[in-house]
């Protein structure tokens, strides 16, 4: 039997009900057999300001760091806001960004959202995986999953698309095999 996987998880959207946490639901349910997934919250952290970094990071920020570390992989779940992602989303990571050990080197990601457009989260998911390429993640690249119309694809706060929910869970077994991949080649080097 392999190791468990363990996934750390940021949801781009604040709202508590928002399409994007109901797909990052969706998503963990659909996870393969001995994977894991936590959230991590990003809502209240503070703006980042090279000031305040100064005098240290805020102990939600370490806390995730140290979360991300022992994380196998990332996920983010991401709104999209004015063609990118959300400002709080942003703001996690830029904070992160400049943790020692880098939390994103060398990670795979997997990445996907929700909106009421008929893209889903095209653009903003582009601009994750150019912010990802910059901090050395490893993006899981098939499938995409970009959720359009999402007002009508979820239903007392579960997902019925099918095809959406058969992406999601290609999306999960996508990220555990990548995630593998990873663990065996570091034995092998």
């Amino acid at each position: 039997m392999s190791e468990t996987i363990k996934l750390a998880a940021f949801c781009g959207s604040l709202r508590k009900g928002s399409f994007n946490r109901l797909a990052l639901a969706a998503f963990t349910e659909r996870l393969p057999a001995g994977v894991t997934l936590s959230t991590i919250e990003i809502g209240d952290w503070p703006l980042y300001d090279a000031d305040v970094q100064a005098k240290g990071f805020p102990d939600k920020v370490q806390a995730a760091h140290k979360a991300m570390l022992e994380a196998d992989g990332i996920v983010f779940a991401s709104p999209e806001y004015n063609y990118s992602i959300s400002g709080v989303l942003k703001n996690a990571i830029d904070w992160l960004s400049r943790m020692t050990p880098q939390p994103f080197a060398a990670k795979p990601i997997a990445m996907f959202g929700a909106s009421g457009g008929p893209l889903g989260t095209a653009r903003a998911q582009y601009h994750l995986r150019q912010m990802m390429v910059f901090l050395d993640g490893r993006p899981v690249n098939k499938p995409e999953v970009m959720i359009g119309a999402a007002q009508t694809k979820f239903v007392d706060g579960k997902f019925t698309d099918e095809a959406g929910a058969k992406l999601l869970a290609d999306l999960g077994a996508s990220l555990a095999l990548a995630i593998r991949q990873t663990r065996a080649a570091a034995k092998v080097s």
